[in-house]
């Protein structure tokens, strides 16, 4: 079971009519467990003060995971109402990974079953076993078998009241351990009494074989039960009431781990029944929408016939799987990729713009978010116009130069769609994330592009190389990216050797839609597609940056800035003529030998960048197998055959990306 799973068992167990000060509690604790609005709006559905969803998000809206409560106090208040953790071996409200003791402590003595009330056993031993012509039997075409029915002459009263002449239905255990019992009037006498003194517990009552029956239905009472062990042959489970339903689902399904289970609840509580459902693997029943509320399946049986309530529960609803299998038509007819600007960067998820210190990075970002906010292409590139925010990080001082130059240099101002976030910001932070998130939506940004640059003053202290920090830096930017649909631009630094992309992790890369790098080399600019999601790569498109005068300082001299400026055409990977002579050509010929014989299956980390069928070997792997060649002093030749691929690469002959080496 996930640890999602595990907490809406424990919320499922627990009624949601208890006060209003442990319905928020254990809001907050389901909240801290991982669950969401949805889940807690299903769960007190079934409550008989519940108030709609509306009043749910009013008071659990902005309650985040670490507002104090923690998921330790949901499990623990199940606990306390008779749940059992089917996490064997895991504490209350921790994960599966604990740290060792180094000085265990004495094995608790373990759990006995409750022992029912002495009151319970002794009616239940007095009563005579039921028959067929019962009021209530026969009212609600049942049957007797495993029921009895307190003699007519026995003076035992519950809750002042004699039931004298009442059916009495068992509550047990699947073991067949006695828990308490349901007492029932003949039809027009009363309502249903349950022993007082004597918890439910795991207690149930099973009509029908469960150990034989290809499903498992789980109802409210012993009247529904019937209806549909008469309509499909099936074990139908009584649970008591709705607020049970979850305790009956969790017994069954560590009873009988691979029957199916159905929930079929009373009309106006399929939201709890769908939570069951999803908490325990199961599905659920829905009973027509122009049906009163607690609508039961007998009603619908007595309405229709046995064979409408057999056709009903014959097609129940199941909760959405993470994993849809499809047919090749339905690949083929998958709608297409929707871009922000057309293959470069997908209209939603997580990208990177990355380049090395002096690119002109953070100017070519700014650009292309002018660009999307006024919906005008790029680098001869469609662009969907999008509202973008653009949170500034780095170089605070000189961005509204940037800004100034932007639009002097193209006469006009920026787009009205595009706006900015000057303040600090980080990403690790929940109540960062939350308040940026709101902002954005209430400047109608959402679903929009959001560029956060950079992602190193955005993750200040973070170890970029550890695979724990990227890996909340990376959930964190997800997480808000999830908030705010959209695009989520991180403008991020390449490593100290630029060959191997992104600084920091490999997992960021992965983790990433789409990324552009930026180069420089001398003079000379420009960006390529490092990945994206059915694009083309590798082309690279030049850019200058062009100097704009934007005022003067007090002594004179001129104030600039930059802007970007596009090349006339792209510029393509042109084929060059291998070296005729010195260490390049040594490691060339080398290269190809451990290239040919590398053969083309394409290894598991190679980068996206690397085509299908193309040999290619890791750098380390590359250095190792080459640099004997070199006729040079042996404390250099690993430094010299660095220095030879770094000038292959720069011809153009061969790529180094994400550790790996290849010919284009």
């Amino acid at each position: 079971m996930s640890d999602t799973a595990r907490a809406l068992s424990a919320l499922c167990h627990l009624d949601p009519g208890m006060s209003i000060d442990q319905w928020h509690a254990a809001g907050r604790a389901a909240i801290a467990a991982g669950l969401t609005i949805d889940d807690i709006d299903a769960w007190s559905s079934a409550a008989p003060n519940y108030k709609g969803r509306r009043d749910v998000e009013m008071q659990f809206s902005k309650v985040t995971p670490d507002g104090g409560t923690t998921a330790a106090t949901l499990f623990k208040m199940a606990l306390d109402a008779g749940w059992q953790d089917p996490a064997k071996g895991l504490r209350q409200g921790q994960g599966p990974r604990q740290a060792s003791r180094p000085t265990p402590k004495p094995k608790p003595p373990e759990k006995t079953a409750p022992r029912p009330n002495p009151a319970v056993s002794d009616l239940w031993a007095r009563c005579e076993p039921a028959s067929a012509d019962h009021g209530y039997v026969v009212a609600k075409r049942g049957r007797p078998d495993g029921l009895r029915i307190v003699g007519a002459g026995d003076t035992a009263t519950v809750a002042g009241q004699s039931v004298a002449g009442w059916l009495v239905v068992p509550v047990l255990s699947l073991d067949g351990e006695l828990r308490t019992l349901q007492l029932i009037p003949p039809p027009g006498i009363g309502k249903k009494l349950n022993m007082p003194g004597a918890p439910f517990g795991d207690g149930l009552f099973v009509v029908g074989d469960a150990a034989k029956s290809a499903r498992l239905y789980i109802v409210e009472g012993i009247g529904q039960a019937w209806a549909v062990h008469r309509a499909t042959g099936c074990a139908a489970v009584v649970a008591f009431g709705a607020g049970r339903m979850a305790t009956a689902a969790q017994a069954l399904r560590a009873r009988y781990p691979s029957l199916p289970l159905v929930v079929v609840p009373d009309r106006g509580k399929e939201n709890q029944a769908a939570a069951i459902a999803r908490a325990f693997g199961g599905a659920w029943i829905e009973l027509p929408e122009n049906t009163p509320a607690n609508y039961d399946a007998n009603d619908y049986a007595a309405d229709y016939d046995d064979a409408a309530l057999s056709e009903l529960l014959a097609n129940p609803k199941t909760p959405p799987m993470r994993y849809r299998v499809m047919r090749a038509d339905e690949v083929v007819n998958a709608p297409p990729l929707h871009w922000l600007v057309r293959g470069v960067l997908p209209a939603d998820g997580l990208a990177a713009l990355f380049g090395a210190s002096g690119s002109g990075k953070s100017f070519l970002a700014l650009d292309l978010s002018a660009a999307v906010a006024g919906g005008l292409d790029w680098f001869e590139c469609r662009v969907k116009a999008a509202p973008v925010v653009y949170v500034a990080l780095e170089g605070e001082a000189g961005f509204s130069q940037r800004v100034k130059a932007w639009q002097l240099h193209h006469g006009r101002d920026l787009p009205g769609a595009l706006r900015f976030v000057m303040q600090a910001f980080d990403l690790r932070n929940a109540d960062d994330l939350g308040e940026i998130a709101a902002a954005v939506t209430a400047a109608g940004a959402a679903a929009g592009l959001l560029v956060i640059d950079t992602l190193n003053r955005a993750a200040s202290g973070a170890d970029e190389n550890s695979v724990v920090d990227m890996g909340a830096i990376i959930s964190a930017a997800k997480g808000l990216q999830s908030r705010l649909g959209g695009l989520v631009l991180l403008v991020h630094h390449s490593g100290k050797d630029a060959s191997k992309g992104l600084r920091g992790h490999s997992s960021l890369h992965a983790a990433l839609d789409s990324a552009i790098e930026v180069s420089r080399i001398d003079d000379r600019r420009d960006w390529r597609i490092a990945k994206a999601k059915d694009g083309d790569d590798g082309a690279a498109h030049p850019f200058k940056l062009e100097r704009v005068e934007i005022g003067e300082h007090d002594d004179g001299e001129p104030i600039t800035s930059c802007v970007v400026v596009a090349g006339e055409h792209k510029a393509e990977f042109r084929r060059v003529l291998p070296p005729k002579s010195g260490n390049m050509r040594v490691i060339w010929d080398a290269l190809g030998e451990l290239l040919r014989q590398a053969g083309d299956a394409r290894p598991a980390d190679a980068p996206d960048r690397l085509p299908l069928g193309r040999p290619a070997v890791t750098l380390d792997a590359a250095i190792e197998g080459t640099r004997e060649r070199l006729a040079c002093d042996a404390k250099r030749r690993t430094e010299r055959a660095q220095q030879a691929l770094t000038g292959l690469q720069a011809k153009g002959l061969i790529l180094i990306d994400g550790g790996y080496v290849w010919i284009p």
